[in-house]
């Protein structure tokens, strides 16, 4: 069997170490200004504190008058307060700074996800990615890898100074006695190496099960989901899922809990060979009178500490790679690719009139599906042609509706805007052509005139909002509310909140797309909710919108069909039947026979029964 290749770390200590700074250089100065500066203070604190008991045993076994010994001791007494009171109040001031730092890494987190390409952002891997991005922002356990790294980084650099320093105190006793106090602890850092590349081989595991568990957590008090749970008896379903995950996340737990004990017994090992027989060379030097009390208090102190640093820069550099993989994940994840246009085309002359949109034998596949959804689909939305594209569920409308409006790219073949091809446009400026409504309504904690004109805040043209809404059919909901435009939705986040029905969401949306007011409009099934009276009031409402724009409607139901110019019935991801409503009736073909099947549903334009 083909042995699995383990996948590298994105980048190196080194690299994500300079990152780290860099960017905290760029959104937090003071706190890096501060941090570095605590790192000699540090130092200088550590060496006075070894050489103050040194010093005064000297001062007591040499005779000295209490005078001098006081001003001696005193003045090295200060020092260790000064360096110890300026290094806290650093590290208080760093903490407040450092959130500044943390707060934009977060935002360039957030922006990644709002601008990544569409059908880049549904895969699986590249949500995970995204999640675990997002963690190196909080902290998990007394974790937070985004502000860790560069204390990490600041407390191995401070750590491999003092070993500098004190090793060559220690180097007076023996020349050996460095290098056996530094290799010994080389076997407890493989150990925790070990570990850290074990849990990080295992993080999608965890990342899995970790997303499932919060979805279970969290949805119980979803108000969206809160009827389903009572109605059909699902309480006991999220309560032994919640339980399953737990067990699930319980196995994990006592691996990694299991396997940092191991580290753990290994490193007491050591200290107690490593520091034994330190210590008993140092007694043994003293009994033969090769070195004086005073040396013996500074050389005991100093291997003392010495040994602690060898631990500590261990200690640090294993901290700094296991957070070190975490900044793996985020930067993998803002450096996805955009897979965005050109830009050599402006958008800006294509906004000024109907489109016309052509799809030249476009197929599509889904990622890891083995066949295509769509294949080789060729039409063109002419300037200002309203056209319906129908079919069952499964065809591939909506699949058309994401390559049209440029969320997805073609698996092969071309999309042209009158003329040129998409990839010749910015993303950004070709979403600007359309005013969609897709089939899943999404709001938010939002204003009412927020939402319609996708300004937050008061900075949108009120009149304008006012109109949509009413052109929508909202003017008698808007009248009953006492705060009108400013009425927030959402009960969840607001207190005076309101909850939309279904049928006024869908105005709302008519509202939005009428405020945006773009060249192009798209219904991706939005009426897939609501009975045929209502989806036949939206549609009379949506065809007077598209007076003037090229259009396109997309349905199961056949609602959206008789007052437009073309339909294209898809069946299999291909175009099975096009014309217009009259001639594929004539054809009595399949869209024939679901027309039949539906038109019971639905009255003519002035209220007249369809008696087709």
């Amino acid at each position: 069997m083909k042995k699995k290749m383990k996948k590298k770390p994105y980048r190196s200590v080194f690299s994500n170490a300079v990152w780290a700074f860099r960017h905290q250089l760029k959104f937090a100065p003071k706190s890096f200004l501060l941090l570095m500066t605590g790192i000699p203070l540090a130092v200088v604190q550590s060496y006075m504190g070894i050489l103050l008991p040194s010093l005064v045993v000297k001062e007591v076994t040499a005779g000295s008058s209490l005078a001098k010994a006081a001003l001696t001791i005193g003045l090295i007494m200060l020092s260790v307060f000064l360096c110890k009171m300026l290094t806290e109040a650093f590290s208080c001031m760093q903490g407040g700074y450092l959130s500044n730092y943390r707060w934009s890494i977060s935002e360039m987190i957030d922006r990644k996800a709002l601008g990544c390409f569409y059908q880049q952002i549904e895969k699986k891997e590249v949500r995970d990615l995204y999640d675990r991005a997002s963690k190196t922002t909080q902290m998990w356990n007394g974790v937070q890898p985004i502000s860790d790294m560069p204390e990490h980084t600041a407390e191995l650099i401070k750590n491999v100074l003092c070993y500098l320093l004190f090793g060559s105190v220690v180097s007076l006793v023996h020349p050996l006695l460095v290098p056996i106090l530094t290799v010994a602890p080389i076997v407890n850092w493989m150990c925790v190496r070990a570990y850290n590349k074990w849990e990080y081989a295992n993080r999608d595991k965890w990342t899995d099960t970790s997303r499932k568990l919060w979805y279970v957590q969290t949805k119980p008090a979803d108000f969206a989901a809160g009827k389903d749970i009572r109605i059909y008896g699902m309480t006991d379903w999220f309560t032994d899922m919640f339980q399953s995950l737990n067990r699930e996340y319980a196995v994990w737990d006592r691996q990694r809990v299991g396997r940092k004990f191991l580290s753990g017994i290994a490193n007491l090992v050591i200290i107690l060979i490593r520091d034994g027989a330190a210590y008993a060379l140092l007694i043994a030097m003293t009994l033969r009178g090769e070195i004086t009390v005073d040396e013996f208090v500074l050389y005991f102190a100093a291997i003392s500490s010495f040994a602690g640093f060898i631990g500590r820069i261990l200690g640090s550099w294993n901290h700094l790679h296991s957070t070190s993989l975490s900044l793996c994940d985020l930067r993998e994840f803002l450096n996805l690719p955009e897979y965005d246009g050109t830009g050599e085309e402006q958008i800006t002359e294509h906004l000024k009139h109907a489109p016309e949109i052509t799809f030249d034998h476009v197929s599509f596949r889904y990622d890891g599906a083995e066949t295509d959804t769509l294949h080789e689909i060729s039409f063109t939305v002419k300037a200002g042609e309203r056209i319906a594209l129908v079919g069952l569920n499964g065809a591939g409308k909506t699949t058309v509706v994401k390559l049209l409006c440029g969320l997805y790219t073609p698996t092969s073949g071309e999309i042209r805007l009158n003329g040129i091809p998409l990839s010749k446009f910015l993303r950004k400026d070709y979403y600007k052509l359309f005013s969609p409504v897709f089939q899943n309504i999404q709001t938010s904690y939002f204003s009412l005139g927020e939402t319609v004109s996708g300004v937050v805040g008061n900075h949108y043209d009120r009149e304008r909002a006012e109109f949509c809404m009413r052109r929508a059919g909202l003017g008698e909901k808007l009248d009953s509310l006492s705060m009108g435009l400013d009425t927030k939705l959402d009960k969840q986040v607001n207190e005076n909140a309101i909850e939309l029905s279904g049928g006024e969401l869908q105005k709302m949306m008519l509202a939005r797309a009428l405020y945006k007011d773009a060249p192009m409009l798209v219904l991706d099934e939005p009426t897939a909710a609501l009975d045929p009276i209502a989806e036949n009031e939206i549609y009379q409402q949506y065809q007077s919108m598209a007076s003037g724009k090229s259009a396109v409607f997309i349905s199961h139901r056949l609602a959206s069909t008789r007052f437009c110019d073309r339909i294209l019935y898809l069946e299999n991801g291909r175009i099975a039947e096009e014309g217009t409503h009259d001639v594929l009736m004539s054809k009595k073909g399949r869209y024939a026979e679901l027309f039949d099947i539906q038109s019971c549903w639905y009255r003519d334009d002035f209220g007249k029964e369809n008696v087709k």
